[in-house]
């Protein structure tokens, strides 16, 4: 590189000419003004000094402007005096003085002068300790050695970190330096480069008119990424506004490919969609899906799948599975309700529930306890909604579940029976068992609950308390009397005979279960029934087991949850709070739970919504992938086979309870026949509104609404769509109306039935008919206008009609049994004598579901 002067390299280093003049000088170079030339080796020579410089004391440089700071501590120390604790102590004075000089230096500053501040300043320091300590008693020396070795260590500690502060900002004087001076370079030579491709440029200009690419002229270029350019994508002329980048090697980028795969570990729920996974592995959905059709599964990129499915996939990518439960999560939320173990237990009243087939009496029972007439609210004269109450006896509080006897109300008796202390069954005295006792025997059973067995109605006639006793003895219900443990009451719900017994017995039976819950901390129960009330909103009925229940909880329900805004009892009377086994109805949930929910209640709003839309994002997803999942597995089934037909029903019910058991029975007539089908395009709990007729409307369904009825925006909406809408006050009128309308969409079925039957004798031929068959009827009747077969040997050869029918030579309809007569066989020709003519017809058979 060429000489410059001493005013050139202070321009190009940025610093004053006096300044670059002074260090040369103390470097040693023979520098006399500022024109004086520096070689390469002067430079050299001028960097190393400058690079040794940093570190010499500020003394040598021009000292600085000092500050010195005083601070000064006093602090009382209690020293014992020995002899008796707490006499003879006394108290001694100490105080700290701390002296601090700061120096302000300048850019080339020596660090020698910080450290022998710092000695000075340690040296002062140790001066102090030692007159505090010659002022200290023996006593508190050694606290005082322990406190100062710490400090001691804590200085070190500082000191050590001051050093290495130091060390780093010297290291980065240097690389800021080098930079400096490798930048200065590297414009230096950047500049030369652009000189020399400028001229190169107007040189190519002048040869030709075109412009050519500047990388062709120097191989260099390819190296560069300009950023200047013109209006049209040409290089400007280079000079100081063109800057180039340099992208390093040649041909090397910036992204290394990883030499080995990426295995990450992919967490799985119990459910999942394609895109949630493929997401979690990192790569692209159109992967997954591929490698899942590779396996035999088809699927989408919103689509829903299940845990295993998932698992095989992930596997088959090359990725680990860590399966995660979304319980955990839920039970982390809920993980308050153990600390109600600390409560004590106290004795709480039974619940007994009361079940029984239809008509036998239990409703009325329970009337005569409350004397209350709830029968008479009830359609049809049949308990449809599970109700629950308590009582006050003179045994004590009892709290009752009414169950439904109908058998559609099947679930609703399992609920019961598994939120129950006791099972009443009821059975009439007059019927015997029947078929909704022995479920209500089986529930019982099933849920591990005693039973005490009512026979009702003995005050008729015809009232056989024996026979029922037999026909229970069947169904391992054995009576004390014989040998057995199950209590058996005679009673009458009309004249209240045996009712004082009964309760007896449920009193002697609770006694015996030592039945305890705690009363105090947060209530937890069971949902027994939910409705929608247009008025009051969503009420809940909710049988408290644990804890009490107060106004102004917050209440979690399934996947509903909300603040108890009101409390009502079995008698719409208010309440303010409930305790164990007592049932209330509760305001304030933000949905209609489903019956058989179970309540808690929860801290606070925030963790409410968060198990309710986490139970019910669990609940849509497991849902929907059974759908799919039946979808896919009924595409292959269903090819080829008769197209079924499907009855659209759109079901709106007064209680969550009723709902459920509709749906129930309309599922087992679906399930009944292959050939038709039941889909529930929707269902609900309150009224009928206008959206709910614009979706039966759009999937042409019949709209169901079970003690619903609908609001004039719907009704309006019923007319103007012409849409089908049936209301129904009892269970068993809607399930038979569907059954009717499902019968009438079966296809006709045809038996055939033989008519008659002839004995062909002997074979003659006619210039009209052909062949004319002589015979004898032998069986029923021949009718002209009915089908036949030809029978050889008792095996068909031809089945179509007749062509001819005479007696004689003249044309009849029919030809009975012993009567001779001629029969020709429409285009068949091949009769022979011994055959025979079966004649038969074929009849419509009425079907129904079974069948």
């Amino acid at each position: 590189m060429s000489e410059v002067t001493v005013k050139q390299l202070a321009k190009t280093v940025g610093t004053s000419v006096e300044r670059l003049l002074e260090q040369c000088k103390e470097a040693g170079l023979k520098i006399d003004n500022e024109s004086t030339a520096i070689s390469d080796d002067d430079k050299a020579q001028l960097l190393s000094f400058l690079r040794n410089i940093h570190g010499k004391k500020e003394s040598d440089l021009g000292s600085g402007k000092k500050i010195t700071l005083k601070r000064k501590s006093v602090s009382e120390l209690k020293v014992s005096g020995g002899g008796t604790a707490g006499r003879g102590a006394k108290t001694v004075s100490v105080e700290v003085r701390k002296k601090r000089t700061y120096v302000k230096r300048s850019d080339a500053v020596d660090s020698e002068q910080e450290e022998l501040n710092k000695l000075v300043e340690e040296k002062n320091q140790r001066l102090e300790e030692e007159r505090i300590q010659s002022e200290v008693s023996a006593t508190k020396k050694a606290e005082l050695a322990a406190a100062k070795k710490a400090e001691e260590e804590e200085q070190a500690r500082k000191k050590a970190e001051v050093d290495s502060v130091k060390e780093a900002e010297a290291k980065k004087r240097e690389e800021a330096d080098r930079k400096a001076e490798e930048e200065r370079i590297k414009k230096e030579a950047d500049q030369k480069r652009a000189d020399t491709e400028a001229k190169s440029q107007a040189d190519t200009r002048k040869k030709a008119k075109k412009p050519k690419k500047a990388s062709g002229s120097d191989g260099g270029d390819r190296n560069q990424i300009h950023v200047a350019k013109g209006k049209h994508g040409k290089r400007k002329k280079k000079g100081p506004a063109a800057r180039s980048v340099q992208t390093g090697e040649p041909g090397k980028h910036g992204f290394e490919k990883p030499v080995a795969p990426v295995v990450r570990e992919v967490e799985i729920s119990d459910t999942i969609t394609v895109s949630d996974l493929a997401s979690r592995m990192s790569i692209k959905a159109s992967e997954v899906i591929k490698v899942m059709m590779k396996m035999g599964v088809m699927a989408t990129i919103n689509q829903v799948i299940d845990q295993e499915t998932a698992i095989l996939v992930t596997e088959e990518m090359g990725h680990k599975v860590k399966t995660v439960s979304e319980g955990e999560r839920e039970a982390e939320l809920l993980s308050h309700h153990g600390d109600d173990a600390e409560y004590e237990s106290v004795q709480r009243p039974p619940v007994v529930t009361i079940m029984g087939h239809v008509d036998h009496g239990k409703t009325s029972l329970l009337d005569y306890i409350r004397e209350s007439t709830v029968t008479t609210g009830e359609a049809g004269g049949i308990t449809q909604h599970i109700g629950a109450y308590h009582v006050e006896t003179d045994k004590g509080v009892i709290s009752f579940l009414d169950t439904p006897g109908h058998a559609a109300f099947t679930s609703m008796r399992a609920r019961g029976a598994q939120a129950t202390d006791v099972v009443i069954l009821v059975v009439a005295a007059d019927d015997g068992v029947m078929p909704q006792t022995v479920e209500a025997v089986q529930h019982a059973k099933a849920a591990g609950v005693p039973l005490i067995v009512a026979v009702n109605k003995i005050d008729k006639e015809d009232a056989d308390p024996e026979r029922v006793k037999n026909e229970l003895s069947a169904h391992e219900v054995i009576p004390e009397d014989w040998g057995g443990e199950n209590m058996f009451v005679h009673v009458s719900a009309k004249t209240g005979e045996g009712i004082k017994e009964l309760l007896d017995a449920i009193s002697l039976q609770a006694e015996l279960l030592e039945l305890t819950a705690r009363k105090d901390g947060k209530a937890k129960g069971t949902v027994i029934e939910a409705s929608l009330d247009k008025g009051r909103g969503v009420m809940a009925t909710v049988l408290v087991q644990e804890g009490t229940l107060r106004k102004g909880d917050i209440l979690l329900a399934g996947q509903e949850y909300g603040r108890v805004r009101a409390m009502f009892d079995e008698n719409a009377q208010p309440v303010d709070e409930a305790g164990p086994s007592i049932p209330v109805v509760v305001l304030g949930l933000s949905g209609t739970p489903l019956a058989g929910d179970d309540a808690l209640v929860v801290e606070d709003d925030r963790k409410a919504r968060e198990v309710a839309e986490m139970r019910y994002h669990k609940e849509r997803d497991v849902r929907l992938a059974a759908q799919q999942q039946a979808k896919l597995d009924s595409m292959f089934d269903n090819m080829g086979a008769d197209e079924i037909k499907i009855l659209n029903v759109l079901v709106k019910a007064d209680v969550q309870g009723s709902l459920e058991a509709i749906k129930d029975s309309l599922m087992k007539l679906s399930s009944s026949n292959d050939e038709i089908g039941v889909v529930i395009v929707g269902s609900g709990v309150g009224g009928i509104t206008e959206t709910d007729v614009t979706l039966a409307a759009a999937s042409n369904a019949v709209v169901l609404g079970f003690n619903v009825r609908a609001d004039a925006a719907a009704r309006r909406a019923v007319s103007e769509r012409d849409v089908d809408l049936h209301y129904y006050s009892v269970i068993y009128d809607l399930i038979d109306q569907v059954r009717a309308s499902l019968t009438g969409m079966l296809d006709a079925r045809y038996e055939e039935k033989i008519i008659g039957l002839a004995e062909v004798k002997d074979v003659f031929k006619s210039p009209k008919f052909g062949s004319v068959a002589g015979s004898i009827v032998t069986e029923g009747l021949v009718r002209r206008d009915q089908p036949i077969r030809v029978l050889r040997e008792n095996v068909v050869i031809y089945e179509g009609e007749l062509e001819s029918l005479r007696r004689f030579k003249d044309d009849v309809n029919e030809v009975r049994s012993g009567t001779e007569c001629g029969i020709a066989v429409k285009n068949y020709t091949d009769v022979r004598p011994g055959d025979q003519i079966e004649v038969f017809e074929r009849v419509e058979v009425k079907r129904s579901l079974d069948a």
